[in-house]
């Protein structure tokens, strides 16, 4: 027994000998190394998964590109469905460019407005910092005041108890030393009262401007309001050429391929004709201004909203009558009929308006 209990001795004593606290440490790295480096790989292994589902989903992508323009290819290469392909197309422009005039004239509306609120936003803001500089201004004079008053009052009461050098003035320079105990009390508080008014001082000079909150809701509300005019004034010049021609720009502009439903080359041809003074109605720019303001100044009447704090009107309020026309000569049952823009989303008005 004697004997196991030596050489198990030996052994503890050979254990401790051979191992050391670098080794144990380094073992400790390998281990944290191999879980890092396994952690790394699953991250790669993750991030590699997920690229090959990109370039699956732009495999696809590209491929119903390609189908699009194989078929689009066929169609032009037949006179029978280029001419249809062509009307498709020329309809999808036609919205396009009534979406950008709107989105242009929104975006324009906006800066502007937005420049002025932001003018008018620093110069309430520098009224209101110059009132309180002012007033601030104001309390570090009156407590520079106060503190010059109580120095002198308590240099006044240690030259007048200097003076009283005689043993008969003890009393005199004992009632003038509680006095000036409460003097240079009152220089404490003076000493303390124009720090702090130095410090309000300082504090409002150094105040930064505040950040603009943006527009107004009642900026918004009429940005919108002008927008949905400038979208029925357009409605109403394509409407006067007595073709359905924004009805059939918004289905062309919902649709991925041409239909065959624009009728023979010839009627395509006329159609052509029609969408081409369309956009030159759409964009001519003599008379909008005051026609978007009739019919903002019509709609701003009518308009509600469902919330508070809603920039755009509800659809229902907008919603015009039967002899509603622009103002031309045309009355009646001749006149151009106005579909309610924002109901059914013409031009993409949706995407357009502020909010």
């Amino acid at each position: 027994m004697k004997a196991l209990r030596q050489l198990g001795f030996l052994k503890l004593s050979l254990r401790a000998e051979n191992s050391s606290p670098d080794e144990d440490h380094r073992v400790i790295e390998l281990f944290r190394n191999r879980a890092e480096l396994k952690k790394q790989y699953g991250s790669l292994q993750e991030e590699i998964f997920r690229l090959k589902d990109l370039i699956k989903q732009q495999e696809g992508a590209t491929q119903r590109v390609q189908e699009m323009l194989n078929t689009l290819e066929g169609r032009l290469s037949s006179s029978e469905t280029a001419y249809a392909a062509l009307v498709f197309y020329q309809l999808r422009r036609l919205w396009q460019s009534g979406r950008e005039l709107i989105t242009q004239f929104t975006a324009d509306l906006a800066r502007q407005q937005e420049e002025r609120e932001r003018r008018a936003h620093l110069a309430q803001h520098n009224r209101r910092q110059f009132a309180k500089k002012q007033a601030a201004e104001q309390q570090l004079a009156a407590a520079q005041t106060i503190h010059d008053e109580a120095v002198a009052q308590q240099a006044r009461l240690e030259g007048e108890r200097a003076a009283l050098t005689r043993f008969w003035h003890y009393f005199k320079r004992r009632a003038l030393a509680h006095q000036i105990t409460a003097a240079q009390l009152s220089v404490a508080n003076a000493v303390t009262a124009l720090a702090q008014a130095r410090a309000l001082v300082e504090q409002v000079v150094n105040e930064p401007n505040p950040e603009f909150p943006g527009l107004s809701l009642d900026a918004r509300r009429a940005i919108n309001i002008a927008a949905i005019a400038y979208a029925e004034v357009l409605c109403l010049r394509v409407a006067s050429l007595k073709t359905p021609l924004v009805a059939m720009a918004r289905e062309a502009t919902g649709q991925r391929e041409a239909p065959d439903s624009y009728g023979t080359p010839q009627e395509c041809v006329l159609l052509m004709g029609q969408i081409n003074r369309a956009q030159t109605l759409i964009a001519e720019r003599a008379g909008l201004p005051d026609q978007i303001r009739v019919r903002s100044e019509r709609l701003k009447r009518v308009a509600k909203y469902r919330g508070a704090n809603d920039g755009a009107p509800t659809t229902d309020s907008i919603g015009r009558s039967e002899g509603d026309v622009l103002e031309s000569p045309a009355l009646g049952n001749d006149a151009p009929k106005l579909p309610n823009v924002l109901a059914e989303d013409i031009w993409d008005l949706f995407r357009i308006l502020l909010r």
